[in-house]
């Protein structure tokens, strides 16, 4: 049985340094594991089904392809706040919480009778989504002890294998079943989970006062995020262009307003659930602007190189989309070496080293084939491009966390927002750029050039970062 934890999940960091690793640890991060996978398969799955989803409940491909943007903005908004709420009230409530929430929307998504129902729901799916990944982080951290920074390092590993899954699960379950086999498989696995949770992991009574849930920050964070959204989204939407632009400018200026007040409320309520603290400084406000170059780059890669490929060389869509297994492959390959290293070389030699992989990579992917065929060619870049995240990831998953481990959650929900919220404004505009373009292959393969250049350039702000060595 598993040791009793606080209510809130913390711990003063010399009473960490020296914990112990609980018993069945390995259990507990198999379970979190298949949270995480499910989550990620649920997250690719459905971009196989749009044809059949469009086809069943009515509506444009653009309609039906926001059942994927509403997910990942769920996802954004979720992050930060279920990451605060986690350390305040305990990561298994939170955790509990988000897979019931997760399990009663996926039915019903598969339930919905209209593409309006879908969005809707799969907004709230993304909400939940989102709230599995902090209040996971914080469970491992607790029950793993000392040996925490290499099972977060672990956790690199479980989203490439999703994106690999994914679209195969949703192939195979559209084409034999129905789209909607695609949300209802996801009801055994959750209610499952929820059951192993509760008889895994236990929690302490609280013994310390809980500090009152800040509304206000969550609602301006929400109206922050929304609006920002809002501005590149209508941008990147094919269309009126002088509509276009007026509905981007009213966007900004209110996301405008709202992050000023947003960053008042932070710098001044002792309970705000973005405390500037991990907002600003050296390390935190440093790796959150790597993270939104980590998102750009790297994440927007993933979306944007079967287009690629089609568009430049003609390559068919499944040959295409092989090149994101190839980066998933070459990813899971280098992760488990980069958490072995972890403690012998610190996080920043791996992140460096990792970036430089990354910008190799992309840097072939926008050169011309040189005495090699397309798909040959494009497979080493994605290859070199996806051991290069295997080496920098489990690195940027621990980097500033050992500065604060009683905030690990709100810490991780922060990354993921700096993250996806970086791929979704590249993933934006080069779409905007591509929608106009005379040659979008060509164009792309600049842009490429350009995720090139954003890497490079956050090399500097990590080495300026401390590095941290050994367990924390």
């Amino acid at each position: 049985m598993l040791r009793s934890l606080p209510a809130d999940g913390s711990l003063k960091q010399d009473q960490r340094q020296g914990e112990e690793p609980l018993p069945r640890r390995w259990t507990v991060f198999a379970v979190i594991a298949i949270a995480l996978l499910m989550a990620s398969i649920d997250q690719t799955s459905v971009a196989t089904a749009l044809p059949a989803i469009q086809n069943d409940l009515g509506g444009s491909l653009a309609w039906s392809s926001w059942t994927i943007t509403v997910y990942a903005l769920g996802q954004i908004m979720s992050m930060p706040i279920a990451g605060k709420l986690s350390d305040q009230f305990g990561r298994k409530t939170i955790f509990l919480i988000a897979i019931t929430m997760f399990t009663v929307t996926s039915l019903c998504a598969g339930m919905a009778g209209d593409i309006a129902t879908l969005i809707v729901v799969r907004m709230f799916q993304g909400l939940a989504a989102g709230a599995i990944v902090p209040s996971a982080t914080g469970i491992v951290a607790d029950v793993f002890g000392r040996d925490r920074d290499r099972a977060i390092g672990m956790f690199t590993s479980i989203f490439p294998i999703g994106a690999i899954i994914g679209p195969v699960v949703g192939g195979v379950l559209v084409t034999y079943t129905s789209w909607r086999a695609i949300f209802l498989i996801n009801l055994p696995f959750g209610v499952l989970l929820v059951v192993l949770v509760a008889v895994l992991i236990r929690t302490a009574p609280r013994t310390t006062a809980a500090a009152p849930i800040d509304l206000r920050g969550i609602g301006l964070l929400c109206g922050l995020l929304l609006s920002t959204m809002t501005a590149i989204t209508a941008l990147g939407t094919p269309g009126n262009l002088r509509l276009q632009i007026i509905a981007a400018s009213i966007a900004a200026v209110v996301a405008a307003l709202l992050c000023w007040r947003f960053l008042r409320h932070a710098r001044r309520d002792p309970h705000a659930v973005v405390p500037m603290r991990l907002l600003r400084g050296r390390t935190f406000g440093t790796m959150n602007t790597v993270n939104v170059m980590f998102g750009a780059a790297a994440l927007g890669f993933g979306t944007l190189v079967p287009i690629y490929a089609e568009d430049r060389y003609g390559i068919a869509p499944l040959a295409a989309g092989g090149l994101l297994a190839i980066r998933a492959l070459g990813m899971i390959s280098l992760s488990g070496l980069s958490v072995f290293l972890l403690r012998r070389t610190g996080h920043r030699i791996l992140m460096v080293a990792g970036f430089v992989l990354m910008v190799v990579g992309l840097v072939l992917l926008a050169l011309p084939p040189q005495g090699l065929a397309p798909q040959a060619w494009l497979s080493i870049a994605a290859g070199i491009t996806g051991l290069g995240m295997g080496m920098a990831a489990p690195a940027s998953n621990n980097a500033s966390l050992h500065l604060a481990p009683h905030e690990i959650s709100a810490i991780t929900g922060l990354r993921g927002m700096f993250r996806q919220s970086g791929a979704i404004v590249s993933i934006t505009v080069t779409t905007a750029l591509l929608s106009v373009s005379a040659s979008p292959g060509i164009t792309q393969a600049y842009i490429f050039g350009v995720f090139a250049v954003i890497l490079l350039a956050a090399v500097p702000l990590i080495v300026s970062m401390p590095d941290h060595r050994g367990s924390w």
